[in-house]
C-alpha cells in the first residue's frame, strides 16, 4: 500500500497543472492502477484559532456571483481573431465565463500592465495587445472574467533571478526534464511578485484570480537536500498553504475572488508533502477550488473502470464524491467547488475514446447529480465541442 501510494503521489506531482497535452507523465498516469480504496483524511481544522493556516473571518467577496460555466482561453486566443469565436460560443450557449492566461506557463505576463515594477522584470509581453478592449467586450457580453496566473512554475523569473529559484550544486539553474524552472515557494518576494500581477489583473477588471501551479516542482522531495535555495523551518505544505492564505488576504479587499487549480487525485489521496500540496489546507483559504478531474488523468481501475477515460460519467461521479468527502470537514470554510472537466480526446491513453458532445454531457450530468453546478472546460487549443447540453 505504501509503495502504491507513493507511486500515485509521484504521478500526481509529475502531471501538469491544467495542461492535458501528451506527456510521458500522463502516459504513466493512464497505466497507473490505484488501490481499491484510499482513506480520506477527515480531520477538522482546530476551531480555537491555534492553526496559523486557518482563515479568520472568511467572507466571499462576491456572494451574488453567478454559477460559473466557463472555458479556457490562451492569451494568444484572447488577443487574436479566435476571441470573437469564443465570445460567440458564450453568447449562443449557457456558458458564461472565460479563464484567460494573464501569467502563462513560462512566466510571461501576457499584456502590458503599465506597472513600472512589473515592466522592469522584462516578463511583460504583448500577447494581448489591448487588454482594455478585451475586458470591455467581456463586460458587454456579460461574460465573467477570470485571470489565470501560473505561480511557482516560472522559467522567466528563475532565469532573471536565480536566487529566487533552485540552483544545482555546480551553480547552474535547475531545470526539470522539460527544461522548465520553478521559483521558490518559501520566498516572499516570489509571493509578492505574483500578487502584484494579480492586483493588476483586478485593476483591469478581472473578477477572479485563479492561481495555478501552486506547488513545488514534481519530485522535489528527491532533490530537496541537494539543490541550493532559501528555506526555513516550515514544511513545504505550510509554505504553499501560507502563500494561498496571504494571497487571499491581499486580494479579497479588492473585491476579487481567489481560486486555485489542483490536480484531481488530490481529493482521493492524503496530502503530497513532496510538492507541498494539501487539498484541505489550500481549500479552506480560497473562495473557489478547481480540481482538475479529467477522466484521461485517472489510471486503470480508478472508480471501478478499466479505462476511466472511456467512462466519463462514472469517473466524474467518483471524483466528485471524493472531493465532497475531502471538503466536508471544512464546514463553513468549504469553498465553491468548480472542477475542470475534459473537452478533448486523450489520444495518448490506451483504450481512450473520442470525446464528442455525449462525453462532455456525461461529465456535466455527473457533476449535476452530485450537486456540483459549476465547471470549467479545458481544451488547450480552445476548440470546444458543439451541441453540448451545459444545463442538464
Amino acid at each position: 500500500m505504501d509503495n502504491l501510494l507513493a507511486a500515485l503521489l509521484m504521478v500526481w506531482g509529475n502531471l501538469s497543472g491544467a495542461n492535458p497535452d501528451l506527456t510521458m507523465e500522463q502516459v504513466a498516469a493512464a497505466a497507473l492502477t490505484p488501490p481499491p480504496a484510499i482513506a480520506v483524511d477527515s480531520q477538522t481544522p482546530p476551531a480555537d484559532g491555534t492553526d496559523p493556516l486557518r482563515p479568520v473571518n472568511k467572507v466571499d467577496p462576491q456572494k451574488d456571483a453567478p454559477k460559473i460555466k466557463g472555458i479556457y482561453s490562451t492569451a494568444y486566443s484572447a488577443g487574436g481573431a479566435r476571441f470573437t469565436d469564443l465570445v460567440k460560443l458564450l453568447d449562443d450557449t449557457e456558458l458564461n465565463a472565460m479563464v484567460i492566461d494573464v501569467k502563462d506557463d513560462l512566466g510571461w505576463i501576457t499584456y502590458k500592465t503599465g506597472n513600472p515594477d512589473l515592466e522592469a522584470t522584462g516578463a511583460e509581453k504583448n500577447f494581448i495587445p489591448d487588454i482594455h478592449k478585451v475586458m470591455s467586450t467581456l463586460q458587454e457580453h456579460d461574460i465573467y472574467p477570470i485571470a489565470r496566473i501560473v505561480v511557482f512554475k516560472d522559467s522567466i523569473l528563475a532565469a532573471k533571478e536565480p536566487a529566487l529559484s533552485f540552483v544545482n550544486p555546480d551553480g547552474a539553474l535547475w531545470k526539470n526534464s522539460k527544461k522548465d524552472s520553478f521559483v521558490n515557494p518559501y520566498n516572499k518576494n516570489v509571493w509578492d511578485y505574483n500578487i502584484e500581477v494579480a492586483k493588476e489583473a483586478a485593476k483591469a477588471g478581472f473578477k477572479e484570480i485563479q492561481f495555478d501551479y501552486v506547488r513545488f516542482a514534481e519530485g522535489f522531495e528527491t532533490r530537496a537536500d541537494v539543490l541550493k535555495y532559501t528555506k526555513d523551518d516550515r514544511t513545504r505544505i505550510d509554505a504553499v498553504s501560507e502563500f494561498v492564505k496571504y494571497a487571499r488576504e491581499q486580494l479579497n479587499p479588492l473585491g476579487v475572488r481567489v481560486s486555485v487549480d489542483i490536480f484531481g487525485y488530490a481529493a482521493s489521496v492524503p496530502a503530497a508533502e513532496g510538492i507541498g500540496q494539501d487539498f484541505q489546507k489550500i481549500s479552506e483559504n480560497v473562495d473557489v477550488i478547481s480540481p482538475m478531474i479529467y477522466p484521461s488523468h485517472y489510471g486503470t481501475d480508478w472508480f471501478g473502470s478499466k479505462v476511466p477515460d472511456a467512462a466519463p460519467y462514472k469517473t466524474i461521479d467518483g471524483a466528485s464524491k471524493d472531493t465532497e468527502k475531502k471538503l466536508a470537514p471544512l464546514k463553513e470554510l468549504k469553498p465553491v467547488v468548480r472542477p475542470w472537466i475534459q473537452d478533448f480526446t486523450a489520444t495518448w491513453v490506451p483504450g481512450h475514446i473520442t470525446y464528442s458532445a455525449k462525453q462532455v454531457d456525461d461529465q456535466i450530468r455527473a457533476l449535476k447529480d452530485n450537486g456540483v453546478e459549476e465547471f470549467l472546460l479545458w481544451n488547450s487549443k480552445n476548440r470546444y465541442t458543439a451541441g453540448v447540453d451545459y444545463t442538464p
